[in-house]
């Protein structure tokens, strides 16, 4: 007897081809199970994984935090990016452990069986660091902040879900709902989040060589990709959803303003004679923002050099769009309390609890990169009440 289909599996049929779409949960047992009964039954040419280069060496790697060297890291601007995918694999993280499945169990599953079966592999997803740029600089400044708000809210709520929520997040009219809800909140998130990577992965498995086609995504994507293969999606702008945009004219200025009109405010202030009201301004810049970024680097348990750091860094960045007061606490805290083999091994795990990114010393080094930064912008806003006087 034949085995029946499994009801996540939609089958497309194109120009004498047979595209098969298995749309997954990624912390799903059950999604796993499908993956590796499905590819050795339906024998296909080649096995499609809504993963890229990065996110699937990651994957297969798991010393691969061991290896990392978090100061160079620091130095070379990407500990933003790197708190991003640590922040989205903890959550993730936190409901794999409620269902004991590995967040991406379910592609590593279909790497794993296609080569085992000798059958072609190919990575369909556009790379993580264009989509989160995408998403970032294509949203307004009101919307970045109610995704931060959303995504805290989200870091710290805890997520209760079982196999059986998990089989009804697999039914396309439950998320099809999800989704639109999302859209009509942040209609650019969803979209470049959803809607590009559908248009992205759907060109990727049309172009893929072989006369069937078993393609495992994300079940949110899978409506998108069905309807993108059947209208014949031809990829004419691939090349516009593959591009990061430079940074708005106004997201360029406005870090230079700030600094600019503040320089100028002390020295109309000095200049004009009132020398006690300006000392005071100055005095009040130095310790809102030396006291606040100093605040958070507390906050996140650092170092008390760290902390002094702060406290020393924050007046003096806060002038300079170029360097921020988290990059140079960041840096002290790598130094003096330098992440060791043993936070390297268990980061994947400590990130899955609130207690664990303070415990581990180099999720310790993030927050402290975060906290500060986070003091020293309020330290600004803080102190332009005082310098509004000198006006």
């Amino acid at each position: 007897m034949d085995n029946p289909e499994p009801t996540a599996a939609k089958s497309i049929f194109l120009d004498g081809r047979e595209i098969i779409l298995l749309g997954t949960a990624h912390i799903s047992q059950e999604s796993v199970d499908e993956v590796r009964r499905l590819i050795p039954l339906e024998a296909p040419d080649a096995v499609c994984i809504e993963l890229d280069h990065q996110r699937f060496q990651s994957l297969r790697e798991n010393s691969r935090w061991q290896s990392l060297n978090i100061i160079q890291v620091i130095k070379k601007g990407q500990l933003p990016y790197l708190m991003v995918n640590l922040a989205l694999a903890s959550f993730q993280k936190r409901l794999g452990l409620q269902t004991g499945v590995k967040p991406g169990a379910e592609m590593a599953a279909a790497a794993e069986t296609a080569a085992r079966e000798g059958i072609r592999l190919e990575l369909i997803d556009r790379d993580i660091r264009t989509t989160l740029l995408r998403a970032w600089r294509k949203t307004g400044l009101w919307k970045k902040l109610t995704l931060l708000a959303t995504f805290l809210a989200g870091f710290f709520e805890k997520q209760e879900i079982d196999e059986e929520a998990l089989k009804r997040l697999r039914e396309t009219d439950t998320l099809s709902a999800m989704l639109n809800e999302m859209g009509e909140a942040l209609p650019s998130v969803k979209t470049i989040l959803v809607d590009e990577r559908d248009r992205y992965m759907a060109y990727q498995i049309r172009h893929c060589p072989g006369r069937k086609i078993l393609a495992v995504v994300g079940a949110a994507h899978v409506p998108g990709i069905r309807r993108l293969l059947e209208e014949g999606y031809d990829g004419a702008d691939l090349a516009e959803i593959s591009r990061i945009p430079p940074k708005a004219t106004l997201s360029r200025i406005l870090p230079w303003l700030l600094p600019l009109a503040i320089i100028v405010l002390f020295i109309c202030g000095f200049a004009g004679g009132d020398w006690e009201k300006a000392s005071e301004a100055a005095l009040a810049w130095v310790l809102a923002n030396g006291l606040l970024a100093s605040l958070g680097t507390l906050v996140a348990l650092g170092h008390p050099l760290t902390i002094a750091s702060a406290f020393v860094a924050a007046p003096i960045t806060s002038l300079n769009p170029m360097i921020g007061a988290g990059f140079v606490t960041a840096l002290v805290q790598a130094f003096v309390v330098p992440p060791t083999v043993k936070d390297m091994e268990t980061v994947g795990e400590d990130i899955s609890t609130v207690k664990g990114w303070w415990k581990n010393r180099m999720t310790r080094v993030m927050l402290v990169f975060f906290l500060s930064s986070l003091g020293s912008s309020a330290g600004t806003l803080v102190s332009l009440h005082w310098l509004k006087n000198l006006l």
